[in-house]
C-alpha cells in the first residue's frame, strides 16, 4: 500500500512539472537568467583567451547548468502564492513535499534540454569526453542545482518573485565566482580554496574537468559524493523550511 502511495505521488508530482514546464519556460526572467545570461558571461570570458576546446567546454557548460537548472524553480512558488494557484494546489490530496518535487523536476528538465542541446553540438565538433563520467556528472549536477532551487525559493515567504529573484542571483552569483570556473582551484589562495569548498558547482566543475581528461583537483567520486550531498541537504532542507513558513505564506 505504502509503494502505491509513493508511485501516486511521484505522478502527481510529474503532473505538476508539465504544469510547470508549460507555463514557467517561457517567462522572461527564465529566458534572461537561464539562456541569455550564461551566453554573455561565456562571451566575456572568452574575449582576449585562447584555452583549449576542453577547458572552453568545461567553462560554458558548467555555466548553462548552473543557470538554467536554477532559473525556473525560484519563480515557481511566488508566482503561484500570488495568484492562489499554490494554495489550491495544497487544499488537494498533494502533500507539500509533491508539490516541490515536481518544482524541482520542471527546472531539473529544463536545465538537461538545453545542456544536451550544448554538449551534443561541442561533443560532436571538438570535444573528446569520457561519455559515462560526464553523464553521471551532468545528472548530479542537474539535481543538485535544481534541489538549490527548492531551498531559494522557500524564504522570504513572499508572494513578490523579485523578491525571492534579488536573493537568488545574490547566492548565485557568489557560488558561480568562487567555483573555480574562472580561475581553477590550484591557482587560488588558500582563503579562495576554502570558500570553494563552500560551493556544490566547486564539484560539478571538477568533475567536468575529469569527464574531458583535463584533470581535477579532487578525485572524482569525491566531486560524485559532495554534488549528492548537496542535493539532500538542498532538497530536505528547502522542504523543512518550506513547511516551517508555510502558513506565513497564506497571509
Amino acid at each position: 500500500m505504502r509503494v502505491n502511495e509513493v508511485i501516486s505521488q511521484l505522478k502527481r508530482s510529474f503532473a505538476i512539472a508539465k504544469k510547470d514546464m508549460l507555463i514557467f519556460y517561457l517567462k522572461g526572467p527564465v529566458i534572461i537568467m537561464g539562456l541569455l545570461f550564461p551566453i554573455f558571461m561565456f562571451a566575456a570570458f572568452l574575449i582576449g583567451r585562447h584555452l583549449a576546446a576542453n577547458e572552453l567546454f568545461v567553462v560554458l557548460l558548467s555555466m548553462t547548468v548552473f543557470f538554467t537548472s536554477t532559473a525556473v524553480g525560484p519563480t515557481i512558488i511566488p508566482w503561484e502564492a500570488r495568484s492562489k494557484t499554490f494554495e489550491r494546489l495544497l487544499s488537494t490530496p498533494i502533500s507539500i513535499t509533491t508539490v516541490l518535487f515536481g518544482d524541482m523536476q520542471a527546472s531539473f528538465y529544463f536545465g538537461l534540454l538545453i545542456s544536451l542541446a550544448i554538449s551534443l553540438s561541442a561533443i560532436y565538433l571538438l570535444v573528446s569526453i569520457n561519455i559515462l563520467l560526464f553523464l553521471i556528472a551532468l545528472v548530479l549536477g542537474l539535481l543538485c542545482f535544481s534541489s538549490l532551487t527548492i531551498l531559494m525559493s522557500s524564504y522570504p515567504p513572499t508572494d513578490v518573485p523579485a523578491d525571492v529573484m534579488m536573493l537568488s542571483s545574490l547566492v548565485k552569483f557568489s557560488l558561480l565566482f568562487i567555483s573555480g570556473i574562472f580561475v581553477p582551484l590550484s591557482k587560488l589562495p588558500e582563503y579562495g580554496k576554502i570558500l570553494s569548498y563552500l560551493s556544490p558547482l566547486t564539484y560539478f566543475v571538477d568533475s567536468l574537468r575529469w569527464a574531458v581528461g583535463s584533470g581535477g583537483y579532487f578525485s572524482i567520486w569525491l566531486d560524485f559524493v559532495m554534488l549528492l550531498f548537496f542535493t539532500l541537504l538542498f532538497l530536505f532542507g528547502g522542504i523543512a523550511v518550506h513547511k516551517r513558513v508555510l502558513e506565513r505564506r497564506f497571509r
